[in-house]
């Protein structure tokens, strides 16, 4: 099968790309050139550039499938077909659970759950424009390939190379031990799947040629934000004290926390069924310890830094 990746060397095209070599698939992968020029030595490149709208690289070529890891704005799907034209037999887009209405939408929702009107004009990604952004990408796909178009949409994705540290700040900081401040109710549902088994889901999806929507969530078991804390902190062997602290202490989007629950609770079953794997949380916390202290475990962008969190623990002890 010839895949062509539209991006593929940071983290979630990373691992679609390692899977679709390790199945033998003949991958090409269009970007800038800037993220892991080293990668993939045995895959074909093309450069070009989504923002500029520099398709020129693309005129020329066949393949089986496209993968869009890359799309925010209509205007890159847009331009990205009109690139590929008929040269590609199927368009797979990587959406996001942001799409679905935020309201009126309980536990186990599915693929057909009600979404939000799409946007078309903004050129801002924030909380308000991500997910009507994406709707908007979904639409045009669904219009140019219909029968052709796959559409992914991942929870919260965790792995090895995860450059967003939303999950990585609870790995390393369960490690750690001692007693953890949470601005969240440990009860809280969490749903993150591992990046190769989302890798894996796309290029079955591919193989089996697959029209539709599918969840790609986890992990296999269901769990909750303070299940997670003691799971990493079991796989690092520390022993953790997970203090709850008021929510109105820190920024918005903390590092998995969210306020809306059944957001956390998407069906899988149609994923599952379609070959989507499930990692034990065990295993891919355990390699995102690996890869953080391989890399020396840089400062992080998201969380609490050491100062913040024992600031907000002194005031969360009772005096």
């Amino acid at each position: 099968m010839r895949i062509l990746v539209l991006g593929g060397t940071s983290f979630i095209g990373r691992a679609i790309v390692e899977e679709a070599l390790r199945t033998g698939a003949e991958v090409s992968l269009f970007g800038r050139g800037r993220t892991g020029p080293e990668l993939f030595p045995s895959a074909t490149r093309y450069r070009g550039d989504r923002d500029s709208g520099d398709y020129a690289a693309l005129r020329d070529g066949t393949w089986d499938a496209v993968v869009d890891v890359s799309g925010y704005f209509p205007r890159h799907v847009e331009q990205a077909m009109a690139a590929l034209e008929d040269r590609v037999g199927r368009y797979l887009f990587i959406s996001s659970h942001a799409v679905y209405q935020r309201t009126g939408v309980g536990p186990g929702s599915d693929e057909d759950t009600p979404r939000r009107p799409p946007l078309r004009d903004a050129e801002e990604l924030d909380d308000d424009t991500y997910g009507p952004l994406k709707v908007a990408c979904e639409d045009d796909v669904m219009a140019r390939y219909g029968s052709r178009a796959t559409i992914v949409r991942p929870g919260k994705v965790a792995g090895p190379y995860d450059p967003s540290d939303m999950f990585t700040y609870w790995v390393r900081r369960a490690a750690q031990g001692g007693r953890v401040a949470l601005p969240a109710d440990p009860g809280q549902p969490i749903q993150v799947v591992d990046s190769r088994d989302l890798a894996h889901l796309v290029v079955r999806l591919l193989a089996d040629e697959r029209p539709g929507a599918f969840h790609a969530v986890g992990p296999a078991e269901p769990t909750t934000l303070g299940g997670l804390i003691e799971t990493c902190a079991r796989v690092a062997g520390s022993e953790v004290e997970i203090v709850p602290v008021p929510p109105g202490s820190v920024p918005p989007f903390f590092p998995l926390v969210r306020p809306n629950w059944p957001s956390q609770q998407r069906d899988p079953a149609k994923a599952r069924a379609a070959g989507l794997p499930a990692t034990p949380l065990e295993t891919t916390a355990a390699d995102v310890l690996a890869w953080d202290r391989e890399r020396g475990e840089p400062p992080l962008r998201s969380g609490f830094t050491a100062a913040e969190e024992q600031a907000v623990l002194a005031e969360a002890t009772p005096r």
